[in-house]
């Protein structure tokens, strides 16, 4: 079941502020590429149009893992949960790692993703271990693509819309489905012109945010044209410049997603600690 969104304006935390000062690094595996390089049609057209052929697919469970470096030092933050692509929502529980003195990792970060706003859960200092932290995507100046320590897998593949300068490298094994390889470069402006309207505005701020409007990407399609897995390099200014290589791996198609947003009550309005 999935309920709808209940709207309060709340304090919005940055998450990546705090996961910079912890440690660790890597995405999930990449396939190696195969000698098949014969272009399946229109390239451009095909990763252009990943986002279409997940809302088709109606939903999927999903990984992601986020690498970032920063005044060296090297963290990786992994997700995992589902996605409903029909009504633009997810679930993913983010896995912070120990920091760079050896403590244990932070308690698990349960995110809802929505059109327009991210809610966090076991956010950290100064937040009740009950509530909530909203947070208004629309509003961050990388619209999300970093802060959460995901990019939101919705957004991953909207991203895609602004797609230019795609090569297709060759067909592929990925856990065992055959899959076809792509790379080049997208456009975040232009992505979010093309973007569908409940992810508009995120990536309109996002190309704001970013120290570079050019996203390196590697794609891999299935053979339906289902996006099976997407990496995407950012370029992302915070206190200094951040470099992060963001991984999303899409699998179990059509397995029902159930997100049920927090109530009003529940959605801390007090000041979140950094």
């Amino acid at each position: 079941m999935v309920v709808h969104q209940h709207r309060r304006r709340g304090a919005a935390a940055v998450a990546v502020a705090a996961m910079v000062t912890i440690g660790g690094c890597g995405g999930p595996e990449g396939a190696s590429a195969s000698a098949d390089s014969r272009p399946p049609g229109d390239a451009t057209a095909a990763v252009r149009g990943a986002a279409d052929g997940l809302t088709r697919s109606g939903s999927a469970q999903a990984r992601t893992a986020m690498e970032m470096a920063t005044g060296g030092t090297r963290i990786t933050i992994r997700g995992e949960g589902g996605v409903d692509f029909t009504h633009r929502m997810g679930q993913l529980l983010v896995m912070l790692p120990a920091d760079v003195t050896g403590k244990p990792g932070h308690r698990p970060i349960t995110e809802l993703l929505t059109p327009g706003a991210l809610y966090m859960k076991n956010r950290g200092a100064g937040v009740p271990a009950d509530k909530w932290v909203r947070v208004d995507t629309t509003a961050l100046a990388d619209g999300n693509l970093v802060t959460g320590g995901a990019t939101d897998p919705i957004t991953a593949a909207e991203l895609l819309r602004g797609a230019q300068g795609v090569t297709y490298v060759g067909e592929t094994d990925l856990s065992g489905t055959k899959v076809r390889h792509y790379t080049g470069t997208t456009d975040i402006g232009r992505a979010a012109k093309a973007a569908s309207p409940d992810v508009r505005a995120a990536l309109e701020a996002a190309a704001k945010g970013f120290s570079k409007d050019t996203v390196p990407f590697d794609v891999y399609l299935d053979l339906e044209g289902r996006l099976r897995k997407v990496r995407h390099r950012f370029s992302y200014v915070n206190n200094g410049v951040i470099d992060v290589s963001s991984t999303t791996l899409l699998y179990g198609f059509g397995t029902p997603v159930s997100v049920v947003l927090p109530a009003s009550g529940d959605i801390f309005a007090g000041k979140i600690a950094d």
